[in-house]
């Protein structure tokens, strides 16, 4: 017989679950990738029945699984949907919820008047269980802590316990080793597994394919030949009803920390010896802990800022708010490979569109033996990722224009399109690698403490001087502040456009 296994998601009657979490799960189910054996109960204090759960996440499935929906599959699966309504950091009426949906023909349950302070038995129930924190950051302690208490983060043999956290991982260095500390009072670091849908989707994840399972750019991947990279998240949304939250936070703890970071990674690091979780990301480390960390006045020069017209008229954002929405920032990572080579870095909302995208600017030739027009300059190679959307890899390089009189050059691409290459492979939502993994213990795609902690020491410098004077205002549908050009243009470089 096999054993139980239970997905708690604390904080389900929120948005991510019913937008991304439960979805992500029904379409696992669809391709028969989820264990036979799984249970998913939600938890939060709204008042509702298991039905009530199920009928609340079906109106929201139908909208965000489009036209993958089917009434008779999503019946199915939603029987193993469960609800209790509990305080998630007293959970008494959770674990006696579990120990039902793990052993339905065992009636008994833990009584808490039993027990002081209203706590259950610390003695692990037989069930595998994945915790998910979808709660506001500020439960994030108050659940663990509950948790332990408790005694339900105690993996005894088979009967694992494992825990998501979703960002923020704390607001400073500070505040993430705290952070830290608090998961570490109850669970093993092997036990824990912080989210960043980044690293979920399948275009970052084939940037290590593309490096590492070919050799015809390795030769070249390095300060030989590079000449500089580009990563550019732009957002084509405004904050909407974040603002509460985004005011206290900015672009460079919302974005900057983790996603970009994170990415910058899987560019500059070198290949681990296999594709597992330790491996991988000793190799990310390594690349956090040579990028230089800045002083405050290096901060000031290596940082732009901006903010998009009207933040202030958002709400929740204070009238005479500072907070950026937009940042442009040069990173040196401080080794062999890329010593020299600059990383610029940007990310913004209510910009000209939505786009993820890693350039890799080559050097040009050293001497060009074609004499050029006046008024055309050479466009050197070029190398871009896009993450989303229109995912795929191009390559820019020169040709010869056919049948002139003269040896005219015209750059031309190289492409590969996900949706050209793969048109019956749709790529999922990052998700459902994700919670799939988590299930299976592998822990690749998930961030170590020690990577956080060093990505904060690396950006908050950054965030120390970003708001001492008002941020550069921008148009909204714009490329972002004209000021984030000046950091490209005094080394002769400069962004490329949003448009293309």
């Amino acid at each position: 017989m096999s054993i139980p296994m239970t997905l708690i998601i604390f904080g389900a009657s929120g948005d991510l679950t019913a937008r991304k979490l439960v979805p992500s799960l029904y379409h696992l189910y669809r391709k028969k990738r989820l264990p036979d054996e799984l249970q998913v109960l939600g938890v939060s204090r709204s008042p509702l029945s298991d039905d009530g759960f199920r009928d609340r996440l079906a109106t929201s499935a139908r909208e965000f699984v489009s036209n993958e929906w089917d009434e008779t599959s999503w019946r199915e699966f939603a029987q193993r949907l469960h609800y209790v309504a509990a305080d998630a950091s007293r959970p008494i009426a959770v674990e006696e919820k579990l120990r039902l949906l793990e052993d339905p023909a065992d009636g008994r349950s833990p009584s808490a008047s039993a027990i002081p302070g209203g706590n259950v038995s610390p003695t692990p129930s037989a069930g595998r269980r994945l915790y998910y924190l979808s709660v506001s950051p500020d439960l994030y302690a108050p659940v663990v802590d509950g948790l332990g208490t408790a005694g339900m983060t105690r993996s005894l043999g088979e009967s694992w316990r494992r825990l998501i956290v979703e960002k923020p991982f704390g607001k400073d260095q500070s505040s993430a080793k705290a952070f830290n500390a608090t998961l570490a009072r109850h669970f093993e670091e092997s036990q824990i597994y912080r989210i960043d849908h980044y690293l979920g989707k399948e275009t970052v994840q084939n940037i290590l394919v593309f490096r590492f399972a070919n050799t015809l750019f390795e030769p070249l991947w390095n300060n030989n030949y590079v000449d500089h990279v580009q990563i550019t998240v732009s957002e084509a949304v405004k904050v909407g009803s974040r603002g509460d939250y985004y005011d206290n936070s900015g672009v460079l703890r919302d974005m900057m920390q983790n996603h970009l970071l994170m990415l910058l990674t899987f560019i500059a690091m070198e290949s681990p010896s296999r594709f597992e979780a330790t491996a991988l990301r000793n190799e990310k480390l390594k690349v956090l802990d040579s990028i230089a960390i800045r002083s405050l006045a290096e901060a000031r020069d290596a940082l732009r800022v901006g903010q998009y017209e009207g933040y202030h008229r958002e709400k929740g954002v204070a009238p005479e708010s500072r907070t950026p929405t937009y940042a442009a920032l040069e990173l040196s990572v401080e080794n062999w490979r890329w010593r020299g080579v600059p990383f610029y870095l940007r990310t913004g909302k209510a910009m000209r569109r939505r786009m993820s995208e890693i350039v890799v600017q080559f050097r040009c030739p050293p001497h060009l033996m074609f004499k050029l027009p006046p008024d055309q300059e050479l466009q050197c190679n070029r190398l871009s990722i896009r993450v989303q959307p229109d995912e795929g890899i191009h390559i820019n390089f020169q040709s010869k224009v056919p049948d002139t009189p003269t040896t005219d050059l015209r750059p031309t691409d190289l492409e590969f399109s996900y949706k050209d290459a793969y048109p019956d492979h749709p790529i999922p939502e990052a998700y459902e690698r994700l919670l799939l993994d988590a299930l299976n213990g592998d822990a690749s795609l998930f961030m170590r403490s020690d990577e956080i902690e060093r990505a904060w020491a690396i950006v908050d410098p950054f965030v120390q001087v970003s708001t001492e004077r008002s941020p550069e205002s921008y148009p909204i549908g714009s490329d972002g502040p004209t000021g984030a050009e000046a950091l490209l243009k005094r080394s002769g470089r400069g962004w490329l456009s949003l448009c293309r």
